[in-house]
Parts: structure tokens; sequence; C-alpha cells
């Protein structure tokens, strides 16, 4: 079975066509500036092509992919009735699917219910997956993996918040957690790289990028998750905030005179590294510029790992105990300085990890714990497409 794997944004949309009985990835890409120009970059065979093609909707932007795959020197198939299915990352799938499904008009409906509580993202997923349809046959099985669904397993006392339970009912305000495809990979992979039964492990996870999120992985199931009912609370992020006192938001309205839309826009694009900072919203920059002297770049690194850092105690407790933290994501896996701020003083929590390990091994999959640690500490390269195309594998098996 071959699987194309789709990642689709507003005006862009990654793909990854694997091969699943060897899980190898026999072609990658990206196109970008839809519906304000056009551009792909397809990765096979050892090659990179490049080519500006118009994409006035995501359609354009699906036959291209299927052009790239299949002429060219970038071509790995010869016909695209060789795409066995189609699996699309899909971000909020509220508390209706608490596993990847086979896409129907029925998840499409869903899909666009829950665009209130991700407005950013499942638009376009929407958008990106009709058009899909329209370029592929009907005859090709899609599936829907949701980023929520690994959280579903969460208990009332962990999802729930603490305002009047009619909005619970009303609106189906809680918490749903995110980046779920990317905790269950990582959590998973540990379990099979010690050969231990996940059943039997607690573990924190770690995805740290522009976005950012933590979960208690208990005996493989999501207990806990700092990102909430929408991808903006937990640890401070690239330009959201992080958890916040809900009256600094009503306060900082009032005070300024804030339509709520802007109030959002401020703590969903304005704030994080870039608000504290005043110069990027990116952690690489971040460290530079602190290295060079910055206080504010400086402290909006501090607050980062001091952070991750509570929400690790924090789950270690809600859990009863910690058998290993996993750092993943473009941050978790590439900072040494983010790995090693979070696990400094940690010794008497358990964690110690082998600074130069730390510092040698950085992107790759490895052990970083320090001899005698209690906690075993590990960076693991997320892998969500090789995720999403497992699950997607398995369902249409399963017709």
């Amino acid at each position: 079975m071959k699987v194309l794997v789709i990642n689709a944004g507003s005006s862009s949309l990654k793909y990854q066509f694997i091969d699943m009985e060897t899980e190898a990835v026999l072609a990658k890409g990206l196109c970008e500036r839809i519906s304000i120009g056009g551009c792909i970059t397809h990765k096979a065979n050892g090659k990179v092509i490049v080519k500006e093609i118009d994409f006035p909707t995501h359609k354009e932007a699906f036959k291209a992919v299927v052009d790239c795959l299949t002429t060219g020197e970038g071509a790995v198939i010869s016909d695209a009735k060789e795409i066995s299915a189609i699996g699309h990352r899909v971000v909020q799938g509220g508390e209706v699917y608490s596993q990847s499904t086979l896409i129907t008009d029925d998840v499409l409906k869903a899909a666009i219910d829950y665009s209130e509580i991700a407005p950013l993202h499942n638009p376009p997923i929407v958008t990106a997956i009709k058009a899909c349809q329209e370029v592929f046959s009907k005859d090709v099985p899609m599936v829907a993996v949701f980023d929520t669904s690994f959280h579903q397993t969460m208990p009332e006392k962990a999802y729930m918040y603490g305002i009047p339970y009619e909005y619970y009912e009303k609106y189906h305000i809680r918490k749903y957690g995110y980046h779920g495809t990317s905790h269950k990979y990582v959590s998973e992979r540990l379990a099979e790289i010690l050969g231990k039964d996940i059943k039997d492990l607690k573990i924190v996870t770690c995805h740290l990028g522009n976005g950012s999120s933590i979960t208690a992985v208990d005996g493989g199931k999501s207990v806990d998750t700092s990102l909430g009912f929408t991808p903006i609370g937990g640890v401070v992020m690239g330009t959201r905030t992080g958890d916040v006192d809900p009256t600094v938001i009503t306060y900082l309205g009032e005070k300024e005179n804030l339509t709520p839309a802007q109030m959002s826009e401020i703590l969903n694009k304005k704030s994080g590294y870039l608000g504290i900072s005043g110069v990027t919203s990116d952690d690489r920059d971040l460290r530079a510029a602190a290295e060079a002297g910055n206080h504010r770049a400086a402290l909006a690194g501090e607050m980062q790992r001091y952070g991750i850092k509570k929400f690790i105690g924090a789950y270690a407790a809600a859990m009863g105990g910690l058998d290993a933290v996993i750092f993943t994501g473009g941050i978790g896996e590439n900072s040494v300085e983010c790995r090693s701020g979070v696990c400094k003083d940690m010794e008497f929590f358990g964690i110690k990890i082998d600074e130069q390990k730390n510092k040698e091994l950085t992107g790759t999959e490895a052990n970083i714990s320090a001899e005698g640690s209690k906690v075993q500490v590990w960076i693991i390269p997320t892998n969500e497409e090789l995720a999403i195309a497992r699950d997607t594998k398995r369902i249409v098996e399963a017709l």
C-alpha cells in the first residue's frame, strides 16, 4: 500500500508519499503561495525539483503534486492509481472523533462546526480536502487524522474548566489539546526503543516548536496536556501567550478599548517570544539575541524553560511517577539550550542529563540521560506524517 499524506494550510500544502510495506518515504514536497502565485518544491530520487506554477486554489496544487509524482525526474509511480489512500491532518475533531476516521460528508461538516475553536486551521483543511476529492478518483479512500483524538482519553477532572457547567453543555468549552499525533508517535516510539509495553510507562512528552505543548502519557494514554480549548494556553510560544490570568484579557481590553477580535490578535500573533522580546518569534533568533545581551530576549527564553519545567513536575505528580521525558518538535529536537535549561537543577526529581550527549546528539534519536539518572531523557524526532500514514493504512485495510 502506498499512502499520500497531506498537511494543508490556507496558502500551503505539505505532502509525503510513503510506501507502507517498508515505511519508506518515496517523495515529499511543499506547495506554497496558493491563491497568491504558486511554487512547488518536490523531493524524490535524490533530486530537488522546484517549479513556479500558478495555484489559484488548492485544486491546482493537488494536480501539481500528482504531476510531480508521476512524471519527470521526480516520478516515483507511473499512474495516480498507484496511490492507495490519502491521509489528511485535521487539527480539531472535538469530542466527536476520538480516533482517526474515514472522511465522509458528516466528517467534513463536523470539521467545519469546530472551526470556531480552530479558525486558523480547520477551514483551510476542509477546503483542501474538498479540492483533493475533486482531483482524485472516488475510489481512493481518504482518512482524517485529528490532532485532538489522542487527548480524548483525558479524564473529566483534567479537561473541564471551572466555569459554569452549562457553558460546557451549550458550547463544548473544555480542554481539547493539540499535537496529539506527535505526542502519540514519540511516546510509542520510546516504548519500541526500550522494548517495553507502553502500558508500563509514565512519560512526559514535550512537543516544542513555534507552537508547543506538554503531555502526560500514562500507559500510552494522554491523561493531561498543556494546550486547552484552543492552541494558545500552556507554555509561552512563538507568538502565543501560553497560560495567562483571564482577567488580564478583560482588563487590557477595557484599558486599550480593544474588540474581542483585536484582543485575540494580540494573544495569538503578537505575544509570546515576539511580544516579550520585541525582536523575534523564532527560537533560534531569540537565543542569538540573548547571547548578544538582549535582556528581554533572554527573559523570553527563561520563561519558556521555566514553564516546561513546571509542567514536567506537575504531570509527574498527576501520573504518580515518571519514567521518561521526551523532547521533540523543532525546538525540542534541536535546541541544546532549551533541553539543558529545562533539566537544570532537576536532579532531586530524578532527572539528570549528560551535557556532552545533549550537545553532540542534538537533532538525533538519542538518550541524553546522565549515568544514574532515575528518569530517562530522550530526544526523539517526531514523524507525524508516518503516524498519519499508519492510521490511514489501518483504517483502509479494515474496510
